[in-house]
């Protein structure tokens, strides 16, 4: 479908298009809905990535997302889709300024903001309906999941409602 096409579906249209086989191309989504995704080398190690309105190099929405070229692919693909999240969900407030997230995903939002950017991510990397499939299909293990979804075992975990002792 052409660009011009996809920014005419809604937000949550735009993501489902993309969840049909795992591992969720989280960078696809991201330029669906306007955003430029970067790698930067030069975040601090304690920043795993940060949204910020960017009107030379960004997306058609005049955003960008960085994410710490340092960090794992794994926490890479949590933190665009954390950032993504942001977008859709604070948009607001991005338009005073940008939004950096540390390590532990904490960016000056409130917790409740940041634990919806955090739910909102798992929904986009590990839709439920997708996990229900493959386990039906007989992938039980956490490891196997995480692995397929191209996902810490820890957000699997939680993902799947799994105490973590």
């Amino acid at each position: 479908m052409p660009a011009i096409q996809e920014r005419q579906l809604t937000p949550g249209q735009i993501i489902a298009k993309h969840q049909s086989s795992a591992p969720i191309d989280v960078v696809a989504i991201a330029n669906a809905l306007g955003l430029r995704v970067w790698e930067m080398g030069s975040l601090p190690p304690t920043m795993s990535g940060k949204i910020f309105r960017d009107p030379v190099n960004g997306g058609p929405s005049g955003y960008s997302i960085a994410v710490n070229a340092q960090e794992g692919d794994v926490r890479k693909r949590f933190t665009i889709a954390h950032e993504i999240a942001h977008f859709l969900l604070h948009r607001s407030q991005l338009e005073s300024r940008d939004l950096s997230d540390d390590t532990m995903y904490r960016s000056g939002l409130t917790s409740a903001e940041e634990s919806q950017a955090n739910n909102l991510a798992a929904q986009i990397l590990m839709p439920m309906a997708l996990i229900q499939e493959l386990i039906n299909r007989g992938m039980k293990d956490v490891e196997a999941l995480a692995a397929k979804f191209q996902v810490s075992k820890t957000a699997m975990t939680i993902r799947l409602g799994i105490p973590i002792p």
